[in-house]
């Protein structure tokens, strides 16, 4: 059989890691990251798409599963499937930033559905969710941007492997059974970022989707069921047939595995819209808060960005000055630069139908143009530079380099908590909010999983 494979080596790892071994570091941020994906699965819980996709997975019958936010009872996969729906839908989930990767959407519902389904703890549940936040972040990482460039959605690839780590770990399968799950879910990890063009709702569900495949693959490896070894670096491996041609480090999936923890790389979003427009709100609010600006002395807003990141978020650019859904809104940075200029704000409330047919934004959005910024430290940080011109002739120009929730520019415990009590009382009652954070703090005990996973649940 000769050297061990990637998918095998990670099995290895995952087979003996225990929680105790975790570093507090790891487990603290693994703890934040759960609470603002708990808080953002339930402020989207009553949108429209949210009641669209229970319709869809209502056909396939239901189960015992709790569901984050809502009442439903559903089998595992479809539980997990919805779960990631919601913690994916409104865009405001966290991203490992080298990656690209929305790493808790896919994680966190499979291991969760894995520790219900087999009875584990909470401990059992946060170890196999590390371990699929970490694998997710690596496999994005060797791609160096380059899923994005390919129009491919790093979150349903990646994800997918990351969360077949973590159901097999949590479902108590040995080193090849979770071998075996990455070996598997290869050929069901998908997602295309056609719906860039149009809007499409396609991207909420890739996460789901990993989660849901995740447990299918892990539940044919503890049925040995056969899955290609090389599923990583071989001649028709995952980056070989996404990614021909290109240059890719897959060693680096598996270096140093419980020495170097990648996960930590994972940033809180601060706004509810594609991470590549982040820092451009920042620069937007940071100019307009220090020079009080008023919307009509700008005449124009020049851009510097990031060729790939410019793809997804400003091409075609006369498309991006008019979204044509909320979700679409999302991924414009004319939109964005507008409604933050025009608000001095980038909230939920900017991504409503009011807020999308608003005229002054528009008007701003229309002034806004796109050039590259050879300065970009895509994808490591995903900087921004804009140069605002005024009437009176002045031009103010602001940098920002990383964008905020970054490694380097992290936002605090109590940022995150902020968020998730923002999210929260949108949504629900002060004594949910306390049990869903109590339930959350209280990961990594020996309570049992479904204690939690119906803690985080709604009776109706």
């Amino acid at each position: 059989m000769g050297s061990s494979s990637i998918a095998e080596r990670i099995g290895e790892f995952a087979a003996a890691a225990t929680f105790e071994d975790l570093p507090r570091a790891v487990v603290d941020h693994a703890r934040n990251l759960a609470l603002d994906s708990v808080g953002v699965a339930f402020c989207a819980a009553g949108e429209p798409f949210a009641e669209r996709a229970r319709r869809a997975v209502s056909r396939f019958g239901r189960g015992d599963h709790p569901v984050l936010g809502s009442p439903d009872r559903l089998s595992a996969r479809d539980a997990a499937l919805l779960n990631g729906i919601l913690v994916h839908g409104h865009d405001f989930d966290d991203t490992h930033i080298g990656s690209i990767v929305h790493v808790s959407a896919s994680a966190l519902p499979a291991a969760i559905a894995a520790a219900v389904e087999h009875d584990r703890t909470t401990r059992e549940l946060m170890l196999g969710y590390i371990l699929g936040l970490e694998i997710s972040a690596r496999v994005g990482l060797a791609a160096h941007g380059g899923f994005h460039r390919a129009g491919f959605h790093p979150t349903g690839l990646a994800g997918a492997f990351g969360a077949a780590v973590a159901a097999a770990t949590v479902s108590g399968s040995d080193a090849a059974g979770i071998a075996g799950a990455q070996q598997i879910v290869g050929s069901m990890a998908s997602g295309i970022l056609e719906f860039l063009e149009d809007g499409a709702w396609t991207k909420r569900l890739h996460p789901g989707w990993a989660a849901a495949s995740a447990l299918t693959a892990a539940g044919f490896a503890a049925a040995d069921w056969p899955g290609p070894r090389a599923v990583y670096e071989g001649r028709y491996g995952l980056f070989a047939t996404h990614l021909p041609g290109q240059e890719c480090d897959t060693e680096t999936i598996a270096a140093d595995l419980g020495q170097r923890w990648e996960m930590l790389g994972t940033g809180v979003k601060p706004y509810p819209s594609c991470h590549f427009t982040h820092s451009f709100a920042d620069a937007v609010l940071a100019v307009r808060e220090h020079e009080g600006l008023e919307p009509d002395q700008v005449t124009d807003i020049l851009c510097r960005i990031h060729p790939t990141a410019a793809a997804a978020v400003c091409e075609p650019l006369e498309g991006k000055r008019r979204p044509r859904d909320l979700y679409d809104a999302k991924f414009s940075l004319p939109y964005v630069v507008g409604a933050c200029l025009q608000r001095g704000r980038l909230t939920l409330a900017e991504f409503t139908d009011e807020s999308l047919t608003d005229t002054a934004i528009h008007a701003i959005a229309d002034r806004v143009r796109i050039t590259d910024d050879p300065d970009s430290r895509f994808p490591e940080a995903y900087s921004a530079e804009i140069e605002v011109t005024l009437r009176d002739g002045r031009v103010l120009t602001h940098r920002e380099d990383v964008n905020r929730g970054h490694h380097e520019r992290p936002l605090t415990p109590s940022d995150i908590e902020r968020k998730y009590l923002a999210n929260m009382r949108q949504v629900a009652d002060e004594p949910t909010i306390e049990r869903v954070r109590a339930a959350v703090a209280d990961l990594g005990s020996g309570r049992g999983a479904r204690d939690f996973a119906e803690a985080c649940a709604t009776a109706g």
